[in-house]
């Protein structure tokens, strides 16, 4: 477990060493560090995109070992969201961390709570994430029709308003 606000710089001095530059988009409990909506600490940073070349596989290997880090620390584990996000979602990334050699995007606010969203319904994870994110009614009642529209099963629409309604309960109350 650790604290990426922490690792990322020695992260980018080790990427400077090796004459290597990474640029990615991430998501997950390092991107909720990077924008301090959180201080739980996580094992790995979600790369949304692009995919992770072998070489920089080997690298960030290398230095899991130096770091006491998982192999599998930086991983593309959520890169099928992709596919699921508007087209135009890479126009609208937000910069978390900016250096020579390292620098790491995360998505638009919006499209953060579409992952976050889709994880609480479809998987029951992400709810402290959720809590930390405060998306309003409105915001959760804009993205209905999206989530709504993600899964084939002909009750995942019902599903879906009744999970969004025990988000909202918990948000907000029997309001």
């Amino acid at each position: 477990m650790q604290d990426f606000n922490e690792i990322l710089p020695k992260f980018e001095k080790f990427l400077a060493e090796q004459g290597l530059y990474f640029e990615a988009i991430i998501i997950g409990g390092a991107a909720m560090q990077l924008l301090g909506l959180t201080d739980r600490v996580t094992k790995d940073c979600d790369v949304l995109s692009p995919k992770i070349s072998s070489k920089l596989k080997e690298v960030s290997k290398e230095f899991a070992k130096e770091h006491g880090l998982s192999d599998d620390w930086l991983n593309n584990g959520p890169e099928t969201l992709i596919r699921d996000l508007p087209t135009d979602w890479q126009k609208n990334v937000i910069s978390l961390y900016q250096g020579k050699n390292l620098k790491l995007f995360t998505l638009s606010r919006t499209d953060f709570l579409r992952s976050k969203l889709f994880a609480f319904v479809d998987r029951g994870i992400d709810l402290q994430d959720l809590i930390k994110l405060k998306p309003t009614k409105a915001e959760i009642e804009q993205l209905e029709e999206w989530l709504k529209e993600r899964d084939g099963n002909p009750d995942w629409p019902k599903y879906v308003e009744i999970r969004l309604g025990e988000l909202i309960k918990e948000l907000y109350g029997d309001t």
